[in-house]
């Protein structure tokens, strides 16, 4: 069945046939003598003038006769007269073919001086996406915006897997970005999953938070000791502090599977340690009754680590870690905090 848009294009193109066979036979006339012959309206002989124009079957002839390139570009000269002269179909046929044959020059042109230009700005930067072996690229970000950024890019390129793990809340961000990502990296078929800190748990809006990453799909756990900021994507991004002590500081972002292993291997163990969200989260009490947070706090001591930095990993204060330690001390039976960290490795604590 023909549409009535396709039947009444056809039907013009019929009359833009008829009306030029019968030029033709006239050769150079008067066009509103013809069109007046054949009883065509105002708007049919427009419709065929310009077809026949378009195709170059005809062109104005009068005082100004056009030229070829005048044809060529488009710009017909003012006749004085409706007068046109009839182009053979081969010869018209010929100069369509001829100009389209320029335009695709002129855009098979443009196209390349457009793709010296992008890979000239991409660069280093697509460098990133191909690098194999040893190949590591190590980039310094400052400015909050620009890690912003990174997060988006990454976002917007990675294809398996993304890892990530947050000693503290994100106070910067909107929650909604950070869903946002995940709902995109989901949906593409990308596995997400991320660690934090378990004392969040116990804040509603937090708590809140991590509900709807579950609901996407993000695969969430918590741990009593988060050690640092890092994103992993695809084992070919991490995002990690500059100084895991000052988050202020910067972030580095570190390119190339030979380094970024290393950082996942460490994921890894703090992922197997961690707990899923929804399980319940009671004190795991051991044979000398310590729990698992004490277990954390006694480690750090033990390796001679400040109060200041337990408490930013264990995410409490330092009134928090003060009365953990002294609980430990008693429990130990150790005068002071060299002493505990002696016996604890004596008895096996530590293990």
């Amino acid at each position: 069945m023909v549409k009535a848009g396709g039947k009444a294009r056809t039907q013009s193109t019929d009359l833009a046939l008829a009306l030029y066979q019968e030029l033709r036979s006239r050769g150079a006339s008067s066009f509103d003598a013809v069109v007046s012959d054949m009883a065509l309206g105002p708007e049919e002989r427009e419709r065929c003038r310009n077809e026949l124009l378009d195709l170059g079957l005809i062109v104005h002839t009068g005082t100004a006769h056009d030229n070829q390139l005048a044809l060529a570009s488009g710009k017909r000269a003012e006749s004085d007269t409706d007068a046109v002269a009839v182009i053979d179909p081969e010869i018209a046929l010929l100069r369509l073919l001829e100009k389209e044959r320029l335009r695709l020059r002129e855009h098979l042109h443009q196209a390349d001086e457009a793709y010296s230009t992008l890979e000239t700005l991409a660069g280093s930067f697509l460098r990133a996406g191909s690098l194999v072996g040893s190949e590591v690229e190590v980039e310094v970000l400052t400015d909050y915006r620009r890690i912003q950024q990174v997060l988006e890019d990454i976002t917007d390129v990675i294809q398996h897997d993304l890892a990530s793990m947050h000693p503290s809340a994100l106070q910067r961000e909107v929650p909604e970005r950070p869903l946002s990502r995940d709902r995109r990296q989901i949906a593409n078929g990308v596995r997400v999953r991320t660690i934090f800190n378990q004392r969040f748990a116990s804040v509603p809006d937090m708590a809140e938070h991590f509900r709807q990453k579950v609901e996407l799909g993000v695969e969430l756990r918590l741990s009593p000791v988060v050690p640092m900021n890092m994103i992993i994507a695809d084992h070919q991004f991490a995002v990690l502090p500059v100084d895991p002590e000052d988050s202020s500081a910067g972030a580095i972002l570190a390119r190339g599977p030979a380094l970024v292993r290393s950082y996942l291997a460490l994921y890894e163990h703090c992922w197997h340690t961690a707990v899923p969200f929804g399980e319940q989260l009671a004190p795991e009490r051991g044979g000398d009754g310590l729990s698992e947070q004490q277990r954390a706090a006694l480690r750090m001591l033990a390796s001679g680590m400040k109060d200041e930095k337990i408490a930013r990993s264990l995410g409490v204060s330092l009134r928090t870690v003060s009365r953990l330690l002294s609980e430990l001390m008693q429990e130990l039976g150790a005068s002071s905090r060299f002493e505990a960290g002696v016996r604890a490795t004596r008895l096996g604590w530590l293990d």
